[in-house]
Formats: structure tokens, C-alpha cells, sequence
């Protein structure tokens, strides 16, 4: 059986590489640019790059920054964080981002995103969805922005892919996020069984049985990889790493 796609998913704080614990606490990671390099020498499937601070404060993207990102990297790359306009999705294309990443925008101004899907395809915007146990330990989309989103998640998937039409789906655990402890697998057997689009898994890898799990019983079409990526393991110091394919394919 062939290798499905594992995609380091990398936050950006508007100045340097971080990663959070369930969204918290960010600590230093280093420069995206010598991270993208690294990533290009191993050869990864796909990259993709969140500013976690663009629309909390409101800002637009730095595109000069995403620019020299872009041009730096070799494999297929993915930006998300405060784009709110249809020029602003129309530079990132420009600039050589081949996908971009939405998530508070779909309830902020979906027409925008409908707008984008019509004029480029589908294929270049992936929604990201955020869930998150309640008290009452039922899981519900939210947005970037923490906001609980009023549609159950098999809703809100199957509106994203139907109504919206995106290309792909990136369902981010908030609870398993940077603990290493794997990713929601029931939700995203679930939702990838549910829906058409592809479904990328996020949040919660820590071992390489995870990857296995989550693409091959649990039926993602991709695994985005935070803290996996970032460090030597859990614990241990900063390193840019990517996993052995051949650890990983299950023949």
C-alpha cells in the first residue's frame, strides 16, 4: 500500500517558528526559512505554515515574509492566518503559496472563500477545523478564534465540503494538540469515512504508530505533524526532523 502524504505543520508568531501545548504556552522553535531548508533536503510530502497571530490581532498576512518562505520551499506549501479578502488569497497565489488554510473566515465572510474556490479551483483552499471536548465531553467545531460553531462536526464538515466547497478538510484536535498523545482517531475515522474531500489529521502525533493508525485505519488522506517535527522527542531538545517513509508504509 502506498505512502499517503505527512505535511509538518509548522506555527509562526509574526517572527519566528513556535509550538504550543493545546494552543497555549508557545515556546521558540527558530527561523522558519533554516526549518523550510532542512525540509527540502528530506524531501517532505508537503509543508504548511499558521500564523496563530494574524487575526487575533488583526493583522494581515506579511506577505513580503510569506514570499521569501514560498520561494525558499521545494515541495507544496500551505499558509493560514489572517487572510480576510479575495486580493489578499489572490497575492498569496501570486507569491507561491499553492494552498491557504482557512478557519475563523468560513463564519466571518464564507462568501470570500466561495468567491476564491470559483476563480481558482477547489483545490486551493483547505478548511481547518478545530475541535474541542465540552464539559459534557461531546467534541464541537470551533474557530481559530475560540468561538464553539453552532453545527454538530459531521455538519459542519459536510457544509464545508457541500456548501462551501473546499478542497480538503484539516481536522485539528485542541485537546491532543502538542501532547504527543496521539490524534483523535475517532473523529477522524468518522469524519473521513463521512465525507469526499480528503481529510488531513492534525493534533496529538507522537509516534510513528500514530501516522500508521491515523492514514491507514482510521482512513486519512494526509497527517500533519507538529511537535514530531520540531523535536528529537518528546522532552528533548529542538530538532528539524521528518520520519522514515519506510517505517511507515504499510505494504
Amino acid at each position: 500500500m502506498a505512502l499517503k502524504r505527512i505535511i509538518p505543520c509548522l506555527l509562526y508568531d509574526g517572527s519566528g517558528l513556535v509550538k504550543t501545548v493545546r494552543f497555549k504556552n508557545p515556546t521558540y522553535i527558530g527561523d522558519p526559512i533554516n526549518a523550510i531548508k532542512i525540509y527540502n533536503d528530506k524531501e517532505v510530502d508537503e509543508l504548511v505554515i499558521i500564523d496563530i497571530n494574524a487575526s487575533k490581532q488583526k493583522r494581515i498576512p506579511n506577505f513580503a515574509k510569506i514570499a521569501d518562505m514560498a520561494s525558499e520551499a521545494f515541495m507544496p506549501f500551505a499558509y493560514g492566518g489572517g487572510v480576510k479578502t479575495f486580493e489578499d488569497f489572490s497575492t498569496l497565489y501570486k507569491i507561491g503559496v499553492e494552498k491557504v488554510v482557512v478557519n475563523s473566515l468560513i463564519q466571518e465572510n464564507p462568501s470570500v472563500i466561495k468567491q476564491v474556490i470559483s476563480h481558482y479551483g477547489s483545490q486551493a483552499v483547505v478548511a481547518c477545523v478545530d475541535l474541542k471536548k465540552s464539559l459534557f465531553c461531546t467534541k464541537s467545531p470551533y474557530s481559530h478564534m475560540g468561538h464553539k460553531i453552532k453545527y454538530s462536526i459531521m455538519d459542519y464538515v459536510t457544509y464545508l465540503e457541500n456548501e462551501i466547497g473546499v478542497g480538503e478538510i484539516m481536522l485539528q484536535s485542541i485537546d491532543n494538540e502538542g501532547t504527543w498523545e496521539g490524534y483523535d482517531f475517532e473523529m477522524t475515522k468518522q469524519v473521513a469515512e463521512g465525507i469526499s474531500v480528503p481529510v488531513i489529521a492534525a493534533g496529538g502525533c507522537g509516534q510513528l504508530n500514530d501516522l500508521k493508525k491515523v492514514l491507514y485505519d482510521c482512513h486519512a488522506q494526509a497527517a500533519a505533524i507538529g511537535s514530531m517535527a520540531v523535536y528529537s522527542k518528546k522532552g528533548m531538545g529542538i530538532l528539524i526532523n521528518f520520519p522514515n517513509r519506510n517505517d511507515i508504509i504499510i505494504e
